[in-house]
């Protein structure tokens, strides 16, 4: 788009349209993340216009997709298409009207960051009746000493900041790969906790799918509701479950994922996805950092599942796209795309490919962001105000109504 060229606008409509029928659509809010927080459509995707060149190429792979850009009457949207346009991307619209057009056409909001996967794990609870036990209740059986143990299914950086007492760091794609090891006794009972609701939620019902021997349960709202029980959390902890492998694992997610209708491919397979350049492929490496730096399949980018499931707007902001996941155990990557398949990914397993010549360097992942422009979760940190942790839990509450009154997100649960 040259300096006096008028960018090309697509209607909210169109928009929509083609978000039901699940054709490729990036639609791109190019704010800052503090402003996209506020308010967006469901699968809008954030990437403000200071970062594009840093980040477009490799959260958008394909240069022809539909690339939708907005803003909320701040002048940033032209620009960003120009800069997008100018790395190649062919096919750059305006969202006409930017933000306040997909309000006018009366179209839903969505407040805070991964809107849609917290909207999903709000779904799986209210539909699976996902069990769980308040802040108090959990640490009545601590102080009993009751036969439970509790895994913590955030990142191990979280965890470390603050956890639960006796807590155990297992982040989420783990837990049916070690949960059975932590408690090979059926009658202890298995607790998931994350900072709020979403990965203790998905975690919980992960191993409850996988049809765990255990009573599982999740800490209701996590190290929030923990926080305003007025009850103490654990600060520097560094308990992982390393080497805690449960043997039937690997039989357990496989059993989800052909549940909920996951694809298998080969390596061959995988080449031919590569040689359709009318789709956007996303390959990603859903084991640890450390397995990952180890060794690692040429063209795949690491992020470990639960993270995936939890931030999928960021790691795979094309929607639409096909995603390929790769673990060389396996329960990890089965479990990650059985969570995906339901939120509507079209999501293969790779079987496989761990056996020849593996990379070791970077993946090309853009330098992590600076605090500049960005929202911070209430669940961060230790010294957040009640209220603002209480209207956190509040909207996570009503997401079930919004994904009703928005109507695009075609999510089912097993």
């Amino acid at each position: 788009m040259g300096p006096f060229e008028i960018m090309i606008v697509i209607t909210p409509q169109a928009v929509r349209s083609a978000l039901i029928r699940g054709e490729e659509i990036a639609l791109i809010d190019v704010r800052e993340e503090a402003e996209f927080a506020l308010g967006h459509p469901l699968f809008a995707a954030q990437i403000p216009l200071r970062r594009i060149a840093a980040e477009a190429h490799w959260r958008l792979p394909r240069l022809d997709v539909l690339l939708v850009v907005y803003d909320n009457g701040e002048g940033l949207a032209e620009e960003a298409a120009r800069a997008f346009e100018d790395l190649g991307y062919g096919q750059v619209r305006g969202l006409k009207g930017g933000l306040q057009g997909w309000r006018e056409a009366g179209y839903e909001l969505f407040e805070d960051v991964n809107s849609y996967a917290k909207a999903f794990g709000e779904l799986v609870e209210h539909r699976r009746h996902t069990p769980s036990l308040t802040s108090p209740e959990v640490k009545a059986l601590l102080d009993a000493r009751a036969d439970v143990v509790i895994l913590d299914a955030r990142r191990f950086d979280e965890y470390t900041t603050m956890s639960i007492p006796t807590g155990i760091s297992v982040p989420g794609a783990e837990l049916v790969l070690r949960a059975g090891g932590l408690a090979p006794d059926p009658q202890t009972t298995i607790i998931v906790n994350c900072a709020g609701r979403t990965r203790s939620i998905i975690g919980t019902q992960s191993l409850i799918n996988a049809g765990l021997p255990n009573k599982v349960v999740a800490l209701r709202n996590g190290t929030i509701g923990w926080t305003l029980a007025g009850q103490t959390l654990d600060h520097g902890q560094t308990r992982q479950a390393e080497g805690s492998v449960d043997t039937d694992a690997l039989t357990r997610a496989r059993n989800v994922a052909y549940r909920a209708g996951v694809k298998r491919l080969t390596i061959d397979d995988l080449h031919l996805l590569e040689q359709d350049r009318s789709r956007t492929l996303y390959r990603f490496d859903v084991r640890q950092k450390a397995e990952f730096d180890a060794g690692h399949i040429a063209g795949f980018s690491h992020v470990a599942g639960g993270q995936l499931v939890q931030e999928t707007d960021h790691y795979a902001p094309v929607r639409g796209a096909r995603i390929v996941l790769a673990d060389n155990i396996g329960p990890r990557a089965d479990m990650s795309a059985s969570w995906l398949a339901q939120m509507g990914w079209e999501v293969y397993v790779l079987d496989g490919g761990f056996d020849s010549h593996l990379e070791t360097g970077p993946d090309g992942a853009p330098l992590p962001r600076g605090p500049e422009g960005r929202y911070r979760r209430p669940y961060e940190g230790t010294q957040n105000k009640a209220a603002a942790m209480q209207a956190y839990l509040d909207w996570e509450y009503g997401l079930v109504d919004q994904l009703v009154r928005d109507a695009t997100h075609g999510f089912y649960v097993i």
